[in-house]
């Protein structure tokens, strides 16, 4: 590939989004890619924010995305994805985890929040958390959702399977793999879906 490829990764402390962009550069430079990323940890033990841009391609000279420039955003929280949605380029695709996490003194988020997601991004992917509980434990929720926007990656699976295997917790490897495939299978299942409609 001979473009850059930009991809966001948005949360708050603890969901994982330092693994997962661990995850997704080790895949890039075992494709034979050029990987930079940087990360912001913020309060994350206090459920603060943390974000990682991840950029790969041929040659890669900076590792922070510009505004307006990813392809890809993930995000571990909605309102996170709505926060970071003038990082995303006009035709990005969002991939999401359709699990509220609610500041203190908040009851509930506006409506039409699916909506407004809807408008900002030309594709959506949203992972509800039902179907990630029903198979694995929730706490690979991160590689779940990882696995559903690598739809949008420009690199092969087997080279994001490698990465996973590589950078997996001791002991947590089956179910980060699992949690991966169910998640790759409900983006897959949801872009044909909505082909469909079109």
């Amino acid at each position: 590939m001979s473009d850059v490829f930009n991809v966001l990764m948005v949360g708050v402390g603890g969901q994982g989004i330092v693994l997962a962009s661990d995850i997704v550069a080790e895949a890039a430079a075992l494709a034979g890619l050029d990987a930079k990323k940087s990360e912001i940890h913020g309060m994350s033990r206090r459920g603060g924010p943390v974000f990682s841009h991840v950029r790969f391609g041929e040659r890669v000279y900076a590792p922070v995305i510009d505004h307006g420039q990813a392809h890809v955003i993930l995000a571990m929280e909605p309102m996170e994805l709505l926060r970071w949605s003038a990082w995303a380029r006009p035709d990005a695709a969002a991939c999401y985890l359709a699990e509220p996490i609610l500041p203190v003194g908040v009851s509930d988020y506006p409506e039409g929040l699916d909506a407004e997601i809807d408008r900002l991004f030309a594709q959506v992917v949203r992972v509800e958390l039902s179907a990630i509980r029903r198979n694995v434990p929730l706490k690979v929720r991160n590689t779940a959702l990882l696995g559903a926007a690598s739809v949008f990656f420009p690199l092969a699976p087997d080279y994001l399977q490698q990465a996973l295997q590589a950078l997996s917790p001791r002991g947590t490897f089956e179910a980060n793999q699992a949690a991966f495939d169910i998640g790759r299978g409900l983006a897959e299942q949801q872009l044909s879906e909505a082909s469909h409609v079109e």
